[in-house]
């Protein structure tokens, strides 16, 4: 198991990463998390952290740097940044397979609210690396053109009761030409802080990956 903290290079800063990868991982799942939060948002360490249990390595990362994130508390300039995130969560991917214990796995990207958009712009860019993409009350409509562009299948998720969301997500799963699915957590919020409503996003975030995993193996045997 390797478990460490790592720094990304990225554009011109670099940027701080939780990184853990079991042994025999069949995909790492990258973290791009919302406005205004960062790698220690507890509800992505804890999705994290259930998806390590089937065998599936993490890296939760902060897309923007200490004086970057300084500059956003207060201007908020950065947070809606979708192309500069999508950049930083390429440039994460580039890292991992710069790695040798992780070189030639495939990327699932988890993003949340904002960090959905972005990972969406960067399964466009890198379509070759990514695995699947799951949006957790994200806002996929910010990835603008790149929607029609993402090879990768696509698990949207929403509470029942983030009912603004949920329609721009309905939006966003229609333009997709993507394999889709959009799951709905009844009686959720945007933030999911209802009881048991956090825990079906990992275990749903989970099945999906490992579905996925599965069948990248299954189509490798094939061949």
């Amino acid at each position: 198991m390797i478990s460490q903290l790592v720094v990304v290079p990225a554009d011109e800063v670099t940027l701080a990463g939780d990184f853990v990868l079991p042994p025999q991982a069949g995909a790492v799942v990258l973290f791009a998390h919302g406005s205004g939060s960062s790698r220690h948002s507890p509800r992505n360490r804890m999705v994290a952290g259930e998806l390590r249990t089937a065998g599936l390595g993490t890296l939760l990362m902060d897309l923007l740097s200490e004086r970057e994130d300084r500059q956003d508390a207060l201007t908020a300039e950065h947070r809606f940044d979708i192309p500069l995130l999508g950049r930083r969560l390429v440039a994460a991917m580039d890292w991992l397979e710069a790695q040798p214990e992780a070189r030639g796995l495939p990327v699932a990207l988890f993003g949340a609210s904002t960090g959905a958009a972005a990972a969406l712009v960067a399964a466009a860019e890198r379509p070759e690396r990514v695995l699947t993409v799951i949006s957790r009350g994200g806002r996929p409509d910010l990835a603008g053109e790149a929607l029609e562009h993402v090879a990768a299948p696509v698990l949207l998720i929403v509470g029942s009761e983030d009912r603004e969301v949920l329609r721009m997500n309905e939006e966003a799963a229609r333009r997709l030409r993507a394999p889709h699915s959009l799951h709905v957590v009844p009686g959720a919020t945007h933030l999911f802080e209802e009881p048991g409503a956090l825990e079906q996003v990992a275990r749903t975030a989970k099945e999906w990956c490992v579905d996925r995993v599965q069948s990248l193996r299954g189509a490798g045997r094939g061949r």
